[in-house]
């Protein structure tokens, strides 16, 4: 069962990754593209990168494996009835 949750755990992690990756890669593109929004992308840009959203990524999967840890030490011992 941890298994399964880790990998689904796991395949979220990569759906993010590719999320940010896109949208990275999209904004810059749109940047320069579009003389006047320019500024507004970069800003999005730098939110969307390392000083924004991908910057709490290691925060999240910490959290994220010490919940599934903490659930299943919780199930199994209240399975064996201690």
């Amino acid at each position: 069962m941890v298994m399964q949750n880790l990998t689904a755990l796991g395949i979220g992690i990569i759906s993010f990754a590719i999320v940010i990756g896109v949208g990275t890669v999209v904004l810059a593109r749109f940047g320069n593209s579009v003389t006047e929004a320019n500024a507004t992308t970069t800003y999005l840009n730098t939110q969307l990168g390392s000083s924004g959203l991908a910057g709490w990524t290691p925060a999240i999967i910490a959290l994220a494996v010490g919940m599934l840890f903490l659930g299943a030490f919780v199930t199994t011992k209240g399975s064996r009835g201690f």
